[in-house]
């Protein structure tokens, strides 16, 4: 009877060499992201205009986070 080889073991994280520098942007997101969501909790106890303004400043700051973070501006693949 014929015997088949036992599955690959499943790939657990992808390491594209970078793994300080990886952790470093993410721990960056985490705490700038937490800073902005603080200020503007803030602000909205201030009153209706302040907490207008930095519900509206604080889409665009986080916006920019995920950008960063999905790497959006990365030259990966591309040849320059």
């Amino acid at each position: 009877m014929a015997q088949i080889a036992p599955p690959q073991a499943p790939q657990i994280a992808l390491d594209d060499g970078d793994g300080m520098n990886r952790i470093h942007l993410r721990l960056w997101q985490f705490w700038w992201t937490l800073v902005t969501v603080l200020i503007t909790a803030w602000l909205i106890s201030l009153g209706p205009i302040p907490g207008i303004i930095a519900v509206v400043t604080a889409k665009h700051i986080l916006v920019a986070i995920l950008v960063l973070g999905l790497g959006v501006d990365s030259r990966r693949g591309a040849e320059v």
